[in-house]
């Protein structure tokens, strides 16, 4: 049964979740629900047996779960996530370098996501053209009201998470969001 959020504090975990395909393969069960290899290899381009094994090395790290309760027959084998939200971050793992390479990688996913949007914004009809949004700001925080500014954008994202599709005819996208405070000086 999955789990709402999974704290990450094991740096083996945190390589398996920040292989480029894994990241992917997390995603669109996260996007689209359980699935079967076969499926997930035809939404990623990938050898069935490419995805097999990475979603053996998943299951290793217990980041996907098998779903026996959709399969059809034996043979037929359906995996879900087994926690909606991975959260983790640097700070639980000092001075390891795979955090150090699984940060270096998150920021490089999200900003190839950006840069996709971006040259891709006028293939889609329009008004989605102008929908996404980008926010950036300074703020003067203690560690405390970081902490409390963390776990308020993660209760809003999570209302936006819990909506179910009404079926009231408006049409929905899956939208990327990332948020990061990062220390710095303006």
């Amino acid at each position: 049964m999955t789990e709402d959020i999974r704290e990450i504090r094991d740096s083996k975990v945190l390589a398996a979740m920040s292989h480029p395909l894994r990241r992917r393969l997390l995603e669109l069960l996260h996007l689209d629900g359980p699935a079967t290899a076969s499926m997930l290899a035809a939404k990623t381009d990938q050898a069935v047996g490419n995805v097999s094994h990475h979603m053996k090395v998943l299951s290793a790290a217990k980041l996907v779960e098998v779903a026996p309760e959709l399969a059809r027959d034996q043979r037929e084998r359906w995996w879900r996530r087994s926690a909606k939200t991975l959260r983790w971050a640097a700070a639980s793992f000092p001075g390891d370098p795979i955090a150090e390479a699984a940060e270096v990688l998150v920021l490089d996913h999200q900003v190839a996501i950006a840069r996709d949007w971006i040259a891709q914004r006028e293939t889609y009809p329009e008004p989605w053209q102008g929908g996404p949004f980008s926010i950036d700001t300074w703020v003067r925080l203690s560690r405390e009201e970081m902490d409390e500014l963390n776990a308020r954008v993660l209760l809003l994202i999570s209302e936006f998470e819990d909506r179910t599709e009404p079926g009231d005819g408006v049409e929905r996208r899956p939208v990327f969001f990332a948020a990061r405070a990062s220390l710095g000086q303006p």
